[in-house]
């Protein structure tokens, strides 16, 4: 049989970049990725869809992007073969703080005007936010570019014509949409609160985008003076001596004319200016002491309450639980500072005192902000316009030079101590947030609609038992029939827990940012100046409108809320671009809000604005993409979502949140997704985060050049696991000055064996009679051909097995041990000799190597789609059972189908005999070896008794794998070497002129000192009860069969040995 003359020779080695880009036009060319939702529609095809999550257009892709796509595109790529209706679906996000610091960065660094400069324009009259944001469009477009060159570079199968970004048209249409049926159901809505503020980029953030790191800093203690009121002065000096009268213990231990202080304990005494209370706990002894008494704050003189509250942690002394690390360092009184302390705001809120906010937005110490000139006092001055690193050493050196009064001894900073504690940090400037009181917009994620269906969402047997009582008794319990409760699972299951604990200690989510780089907040107010009758706004809107505002709310298109009691309007626009509806309101006075969206509320409408919610005829037409109408019904929810578990909350739960809430009938409607698989970190060898400050990140497009994308793809799969992170050892390379890893030469040497088996296959061919016929019944063909089928059959049961179970892992390992341990080993050299003249044999090898092609194709897919053009102009006969999932086309492999052959074909009579074969094999082998024999010597195996018979069936099998030229019942003459097989001991002659007595007695006593071993091993399992008393029978009736086996073979050695003399 001859191959296509058209071809090319195969080269010696495979080369990647000979291929890969021819391979990836011709899928592009065939049309290959494309999703057609109406064959799911209408019945044709089941659906399987997987978003890509989406990639910040800040930087190129790194490892950790290639893995999490890598592993998307095998079950991507998988599916299609398998007959699925596939879509994957591609995009990018916009990121908003992420990119905004990115440009602003990238400007300065080039020596050109950053945001500050903008800002200043946009105040001064001009349009410097339209011109940042332009430049902002121009960096986006540029890394949108890399990384969809980058993806497909890596052979990525995403339908490419569908690609979104999270601010296009199409999302931003999704966004305004859901934003204001959430404000108009009271779902979102203003706030002034504390807020998570990143005093770099100056914006507020969420929660969940604030990371907790351990620093090394002190606790301070601090000494506030006490007070009086008497006739309207509350600075008269409390002493000692009266703090003894009211019964303040150790009162007395002090000079009793003496000004009496009480003492705070603080990590942040920068913010003491800011302090409108002190507070007490109504337990500790002290407290009826100092009750009704006040503080003088020391520098700023402004007296403030001491107040009680059961908050304050007690101090052991004073009641408070020993080995209480808390309890130990507190001295029973607490600075309360509502403005830059979330524990202290809600005490604040308790006994409703004063917020003095004395930060500006970047940190500094500002009076222009709350802290105004009275509240300052004479001397505060001396902080203003001080950092917060600056302002707190200026506080401890003011405290340290200071006594409590005239004449006191020592000093107002009592004492210091070294203190190791968590602060939270920016995820994106990575300095601490500063606690800041601040307007924004919130999303009320914690009521039931959203909070409760995200988790209701979540498999039952995912659930715990507290987070079904905790829910609401208006709501199902469990997952009942036609119900969208409980569809969604975590793999692996751990981290459904993670999941569930973060909805536990939910917070409404601060939505808005102070940025210009996002989904502007499509609201407008007159929070500038609430002054105005709301009558008259409604007269003036009705004369510019020419409609009554009940006639236009009712109509869907706007909707309002006031605020009190300030009585400031705030009007929530459906469509931005309803100029009418905008003209009348700035008409009025009113402004747009500045401020954007947080970027996690565009990604949480990623399941839904991809697909054209909430108007997919609009996205159509804005769009060119005529089916967009049939993408929501066909393929929502979406199979998989594959992502990283650091945004389990940050996403994963959003989006269940929008999807549910946007598309349920009572607000249950489905998840959207039905799995979702949690992947592998990638570390470095010292198991570190890859990043480009610590030098040890690796461009996925490097390891590519000097790998291929075959290699880089199985090597990443064949490291992830569902149990622990990927390791990747980076070395540089000298050469090229770029970072790699050795790992990546495991998926190189693959391809390369991959590529010489497949050349060495088509050479039988060559000789072979290989043409279509009438199927060939399996139970005909020869030991090793019926081997090989089971093994594949085998093989693809456990990779489907695997892929279902995002065992990715286990899929590579399946895929590799089929093809390099039992194809290219054993069943390659094992035809060698007989395939010539064995049709069917040649049909075997045939079938079987274009099933390995299919079964490695996901994760291989460009290597596997060059050999697929060789092999598939040869004629095929079919195997009885041995079948391919009917696909579409098989124009192309990708497009192709899937290996499917019966579990008939798991023939375990051939898979017994034949591992005997590879048994025997490998001991003749291991004993030529030993002996030294040459590789092309031609030995004689001695073997009668019960063996005899068996081997005279696999004669051939022997004879080509281990060298052996004849098998004889015949004692050997001359020399001869043992060796014990299944308990009986045989020989080996014609194995040199002489034999080397010495070397094989030592091969001998290894042999013998290995048996011993694990016949020890296996004694002292079987001398175990609780191994034998409890294991499954079979387990330990199979343990007792493998003890008699190593004795036997035990017994037959040592006579080999004793034969030697």
């Amino acid at each position: 049989m001859t191959t296509d003359a058209t071809m090319p020779p195969m080269s010696k080695a495979y080369n990647p970049a000979d291929h890969e880009s021819r391979i990836w036009q011709k899928w592009i060319d065939a049309n290959a990725f494309h999703a057609n939702p109406d064959r799911v529609l209408n019945g044709e095809a089941r659906p399987y869809c997987v978003l890509i999550p989406p990639p910040n257009v800040t930087a190129a892709l790194h490892l950790g992007h290639a893995l999490n796509n890598s592993i998307q595109d095998i079950l991507v790529r998988a599916h299609r073969m398998m007959g699925y209706e596939t879509l994957w679906m591609p995009g990018t996000d916009h990121a908003g703080i992420a990119t905004q610091t990115m440009v602003d960065k990238r400007l300065k660094d080039q020596g050109k005007d950053g945001i500050a400069e903008y800002k200043r324009k946009e105040l001064d009259g001009g349009n410097g936010r339209e011109e940042f944001i332009g430049l902002v469009q121009d960096f986006k477009d540029e890394f949108e570019a890399r990384i969809t060159h980058q993806l497909q570079t890596m052979g990525c199968s995403c339908d490419w014509d569908r690609q979104r970004f999270t601010m296009d048209d199409i999302c931003a249409r999704a966004v305004r949409e859901a934003f204001f049926r959430l404000f108009k159901d009271g779902l979102i809505y203003r706030g002034k609160r504390l807020v998570n503020w990143d005093p770099v980029t100056q914006t507020a953030l969420a929660d969940d985008e604030v990371e907790m790191e351990e620093v090394d800093g002190h606790f301070y203690y601090l000494r506030y003076p006490l007070v009086k009121e008497i006739e309207g002065d509350p600075t008269i000096p409390v002493t000692w001596g009266e703090l003894a009268t009211r019964g303040y213990p150790e009162a007395e231990t002090h000079p009793e004319d003496e000004q009496a202080w009480v003492t705070v304990a603080t990590t942040r005494p920068e913010t003491y200016m800011g302090d409108t209370a002190v507070a007490v706990n109504p337990k500790d002894p002290r407290a009826g002491a100092v009750r009704g008494l006040h503080v003088m704050l020391p520098i700023v003189g402004r007296v403030i309450p001491i107040i009680e509250d059961d908050y304050v942690v007690l101090p052991v002394k004073y009641g408070g639980e020993p080995g209480d690390a808390k309890a130990e360092m507190s001295t029973g009184f607490l600075k309360v500072t509502p403005a830059h302390d979330p524990n202290d705001y809600m005490i604040g809120q308790r006994h409703n005192l004063d917020t003095i906010n004395i930060m500006a937005p970047d940190a500094s110490i500002s009076d222009q902000h709350g802290w105004d000139r009275e509240a300052r006092g004479e001397d505060g001055h001396v902080f203003i316009g001080k950092s917060r690193e600056e302002a707190r050493k200026l506080v401890i050196q003011e405290f340290n030079a200071r006594s409590v009064a005239e004449g006191s001894e020592g000093s107002l900073l009592e004492k210091m101590v070294p203190h190791r504690h968590s602060v939270g940090h920016s995820y994106r400037s990575h300095v601490p947030v500063e606690p800041y009181l601040s307007d924004q917009w919130y999303c009320k994620v914690t009521d039931d609609k959203l909070r409760g269906n995200a988790q209701r969402a979540l498999l039952p047997e995912q659930r715990t038992e507290q987070s079904i009582k905790d829910w609401p008794e208006s709501r199902p319990k469990m997952q009942t029939k036609g119900s969208t409760d409980g569809t969604m699972t975590f793999y692996p299951s751990r981290y459904a827990k993670t999941y569930e604990t973060w909805h536990d200690n939910l917070r409404d989510w601060c939505i808005s940012r102070q940025l210009w780089w996002g989904h502007r907040i499509p609201v407008w107010s007159n929070s500038h100046n609430p002054g105005k009758a709301l009558d008259d706004f409604l007269q003036d809107w009705e004369d510019s409108l020419g409609q009554a505002w009940e006639q236009v709310e009712d109509s869907g298109k706007i909707a309002a809320t006031e605020t009190l009691p300030e009585g400031a309007i705030f009007v929530c626009v459906r469509d931005e671009h309803d100029t009418a509806i905008v003209s009348a309101l700035e008409n009025a006075g009113f402004r747009r809000d500045p401020d954007v969206l947080d970027t996690w509320f565009s990604s949480a409408l990623w399941p839904l604005s991809t697909m054209g919610w909430p108007d997919a005829s609009a996205a159509k037409d804005s769009s060119g993409i005529e089916d967009f109408e049939s993408l929501l019904a066909a393929f929502n929810p979406t199979s998989v979502l594959t992502t990283a578990r650091e945004i389990i909350t940050l996403w994963v739960s959003r989006m269940t949140m929008f999807n549910r809430y946007f598309l349920g009938e009572e607000h249950a409607g489905k998840a959207p997704f039905k799995d979702v698989f949690i992947h592998a970190m990638i570390q470095d060898g010292e198991g570190r985060k890859m990043s480009k400050t610590l030098g040890n990140g690796v461009d996925p497009l490097d390891i590519i050049d000097s790998h291929g994308a075959d290699a880089m793809r199985f090597t990443l799969c064949q490291m992830t696991t569902q149990t622990q992170d990927v390791r990747m050892p980076v070395e540089l390379d000298e050469s090229t000055g770029k970072n790699t890893s050795p790992k990546f030469d495991l998926g190189r040497n693959l391809c390369n064996k991959l590529w010489n088996a497949s050349k060495f296959a088509l050479g039988m061919f060559e000789k072979a009679e290989l043409k279509a016929g009438i199927p060939i019944n399996p139970e005909e063909l020869s030991l090793i051909d019926r081997w090989m089928l089971s093994r594949v059959t085998h093989a693809t049961n456990k990779v489907n097995t695997a892929l279902r179970n995002y065992m990715f892992k286990d899929y590579a390992d399946a895929i590799y041990d089929l093809f390099w341990r039992d194809f290219c080993d054993w069943y390659l050299e094992s035809i060698k000799p007989t395939i010539a003249d064995s049709p069917e044999q040649a049909a075997v090898l045939r079938n079987v190597i274009d099933a390995i092609l299919r079964l490695m194709h996901p994760v291989m897919p460009f290597i596997t789609e060059t050999l697929f053009e060789r092999f598939e102009p040869l004629p095929m006969r079919e195997i009885e059972g041995f079948s391919i999932e009917v696909t579409q086309s098989n124009a192309t492999l990708c497009q192709s189908g899937w290996p499917t052959p019966a579990d008939e074909l798991r023939d375990e009579v051939a898979e017994e005999a034949y591992e005997r074969v590879r048994s025997l094999v490998t001991t003749i082998r291991e004993v030529r070896a030993t002996a030294q024999v040459k590789p092309k010597r031609q030995i004689v195996l001695h073997a009668g008794g019960e063996l005899a018979a068996d081997i005279a069936r696999w004669s051939p099998l022997v004879e080509t794998l281990a060298g052996v030229e004849a098998i004889t019942a015949d004692e050997p003459e001359g020399q001869s070497a043992s060796f014990t097989f299944e308990g009986s001991e045989y020989r080996l002659s014609n194995l040199a002129d002489a034999l080397d007595a010495g070397a094989e007695r030592d091969r001998l006593e290894k042999e013998l000192a290995t048996l011993e071993k694990s016949i020890a091993g296996i004694n002292g399992r079987l001398s175990n009860p609780g191994y034998v008393d409890k294991a499954p029978a079979h387990l330990v009736e199979q343990t007792r069969a493998q003890l008699a086996q190593l004795e036997k073979d035990h017994a037959a050695t040592q006579a080999a040995l004793e034969k030697l003399g």
